[in-house]
């Protein structure tokens, strides 16, 4: 429904509320910019960005290596990363064939390049979901890597299973992740 005494200009389609004003569009704009700015300097200190809060309730159990709690308010970009075999760029299984430690610290390679593209770094990784074939054998060798990559100070929130068999004969570990940056 219209209201024809109103311009079209200064109708919202979406929801039949009048548009923002320049000085709304304004004032978001450079709070956004403010935002941005502080994410900035948190991030150039190796720190999580002010939006992200890593939170592990003293009614839980100190968790081992990850954050059990992790809240994201505010701007930012959330990055879904696919999981990650221990490939190399041409495809090849890093390592001699059974080499867990090897696989491993090329997928946390193969993470750290995803991140990269889009400008990210473990810094911004809120979730691990790590997949083992062995995770009796596997587990300390895992926590050993995955410590060279991911902030220890305030870690991603993380969930760990063994599986019977990934996507690929002879790899033994997959490893995906979320990741909330700034907006662009």
């Amino acid at each position: 429904m219209t209201d024809s005494t109103q311009q079209p200009s200064t109708r919202h389609a979406i929801a039949d509320q009048p548009a923002a004003s320049r000085r709304d569009i304004v004032t978001g704009a450079a709070a956004i910019a403010a935002l941005a700015g502080a994410a900035g300097t948190a991030e150039a200190q190796g720190v999580a960005p002010a939006n992200v809060q890593f939170i592990n309730p003293p009614t839980m159990a100190k968790p081992p290596g990850y954050t059990h709690v992790i809240e994201v308010t505010g701007p930012g970009r959330t990055v879904y990363i696919a999981g990650q075999l221990g490939l190399d760029p041409g495809g090849k299984l890093a390592g001699e064939p059974g080499d867990f430690r090897a696989q491993a610290t090329q997928a946390f390679e193969n993470l750290k390049n995803a991140l990269a593209a889009v400008g990210g770094t473990f810094d911004h990784v809120v979730k691990l979901n790590n997949y083992l074939v062995d995770i009796t054998a596997h587990i300390p060798i895992l926590r050993e890597v995955r410590d060279r990559y991911v902030n220890r100070a305030t870690p991603p929130a993380s969930t760990t299973v063994q599986v019977g068999k990934l996507a690929r004969d002879g790899v033994l570990f997959e490893v995906e992740a979320v990741a909330v940056l700034p907006p662009k």
